[in-house]
């Protein structure tokens, strides 16, 4: 492959090459967050098809954003392999990979085979495409362009759903593996041309790769741990054998990243309490967006009974307001002192989500929706904020380490996000259903009242008088887990207001913080990693 560095791309296609490029960046990085929101409307037609609960359904989600996290720590060993370029084509070719094995898998676990497969590629392709579309800028125009560039990622978050929901109802939930593909091959064929390949240097910064392997154990272990533990049970040997070996992993990725020489992430940043609240603050929103995204979908559909398409055009309203809103955050982070907007917009979101745990089968798409412009509005003023504020809390030498540390805690925090957010559905769900049915006895007089109505209409339309008993208790039986489903959502909801009501105390310790700064001391980390 022929070696091109960007001025010599610049001197050959002239100033047009910034859009060129721009463009496969922007088409790669929106096809990779279209394709991690895009499953959440097809969480139930999987548990449908599979026969499986949430618990397991979710891995499609999980999974893919799990693998992201870890993936992202590649980024940079790719690229000092390979090229910009190369690794741009590698990674897309993994992605494209991972969409067959998803679309064609026989059974659950394929197809969560396949997911990872495109969270990996997913992990690699968003830095390298964020850094190319910042060096082709000039400094001055910088600002201009991430700015354009996490507009570009807000709208996939909103069009994932819309675009999956469409997809499920007028073909197949698998559509959804498939539907990317034309957009891979676009990023392909802008990428074979516009992506940079500069001379590799002979001599590259090592890896810390058993660092890595500690991380990935980790993470599938205890993600594992927390999806089977309410089916297999919290106390079985399996479970605990995979929690215990989960922390194991995590205590010895920790140790490592203490100690000098090449480490993924540099944990002394966490000594400056600034960028540490800044860190607790972003793990609870990756929390909270992922779970939002994944349960509103869900709950739609299952608790409403909306189609894949109405469920996904719920969050639209929500998302095309946040791209008008992320320009606006982004000026007001630089005039106000952080705090302010990310205490204000965690008091949003909680609110928004709160007034989500007061809805039922009976609210409209419209009261739905709001409520989720509601929380997306206060999400859209923690961000800006919370990276300025992590990123100003540091000298300007460790802003590579510091970003790839934040961005890290975030996408973790969306992974466990959904995952304690299903575990914890599930059991209330089945705490609720238990209770209402230990309700309905023969001196319910209510529940006789309603049997009897119900073998009433049954009995006009012509039903047998023998089956008339069997089916009034079908009837209650669906109701009772419906109204189970209900509660057990609205429980999931007051869990995420309260997670971010507690995030309160991060965010003033923040301000405070911030207001008499601590600088980390030690040398810059190595950036292979980050």
């Amino acid at each position: 492959m022929r070696t091109e560095t960007i001025d010599d791309l610049f001197a050959r296609y002239g100033p047009s090459y910034r859009i060129f490029v721009t463009a496969g960046a922007m088409v790669a990085s929106f096809t990779m967050v279209l394709s991690g929101t895009i499953v959440n409307v097809a969480v139930p037609e999987v548990m449908g098809a599979f026969g499986v609960g949430q618990d397991e359904a979710q891995l499609l989600a999980t999974a893919f954003i799990a693998t992201m996290t870890a993936s992202q720590l590649l980024n940079a060993w790719f690229v000092s392999a390979f090229g910009p370029r190369l690794t741009f084509m590698i990674v897309l070719v993994i992605f494209t990979v991972g969409s067959l094995i998803a679309g064609f898998g026989p059974n659950l676990d394929i197809i969560v085979v396949g997911r990872i497969l495109q969270g990996f590629a997913a992990g690699v392709i968003q830095p390298l495409a964020m850094v190319t579309v910042v060096q082709v800028f000039p400094g001055n125009r910088r600002g201009v362009a991430v700015g354009i560039f996490g507009v570009g990622l807000m709208l996939a978050v909103g069009a994932g759903p819309v675009v999956g929901g469409i997809a499920i109802d007028t073909l197949t939930w698998r559509a959804i593996f498939f539907i990317t593909l034309p957009l891979v091959l676009l990023a392909m064929f802008l990428g074979s041309i516009f992506m940079p390949n500069p001379k590799r240097e002979a001599r590259r910064e090592p890896f810390d790769w058993t660092s890595y392997i500690l991380l990935c154990t980790a993470l599938f272990c205890v993600i594992s741990a927390v999806t089977n533990g309410q089916r297999d049970g919290w106390t079985s040997n399996e479970i605990l054998t995979r929690f215990a070996i989960g922390l194991a992993a995590t205590a010895g990725f920790v140790r490592m990243q203490m100690r000098d020489g090449p480490r993924l992430l540099d944990f002394t940043l966490l000594k400056n309490p600034q960028f540490a609240s800044a860190v607790v603050v972003g793990f609870v929103f990756g929390m909270g967006n992922f779970a939002m995204t994944y349960a509103i979908p869900v709950f739609t559909q299952i608790v409403q009974g909306y189609t894949a398409s109405q469920a996904g055009l719920v969050l639209l309203p929500a998302s095309l307001i946040l791209v008008v809103l992320f320009p606006l955050a982004g000026r007001l982070s630089d005039h106000v002192p952080a705090q302010f907007p990310i205490m204000g917009g965690l008091i949003l979101f909680a609110a928004g989500v709160a007034l989500l745990a007061t809805a039922d089968v009976n609210s409209t798409f419209w009261t739905v929706a709001m409520f989720a412009i509601v929380a997306r509005i206060g999400m859209g003023f923690i961000n800006p904020s919370l990276m300025a504020s992590a990123l100003n809390a540091l000298p300007p030498e460790r802003l590579n380490q510091s970003s790839g540390t934040i961005n890290f805690f975030r996408q973790l925090g969306g992974a466990c996000g959904i995952n304690v957010l299903v575990v914890f559905l599930e059991i209330r769900t089945q705490f609720h259903n238990e209770n209402l049915a230990a309700t309905q006895t023969s001196a319910n007089a209510a529940t006789r009242e309603l049997l009897e109505q119900v073998k009433h209409i049954l009995s006009a339309d012509g039903i047998p008088a023998a089956m008339l008993d069997r089916m009034a208790l079908d009837h209650l039986g669906a109701m009772i887990e419906a109204q189970a489903n209900t509660m057990g959502f609205q429980d999931a909801f007051w869990l995420i207001a309260g997670v971010f009501i507690a995030a309160l105390i991060p965010a003033w310790i923040l301000g405070r913080a911030e207001k008499k700064p601590v600088r980390t001391s030690g040398r810059p980390a190595p950036q292979a990693g980050n």
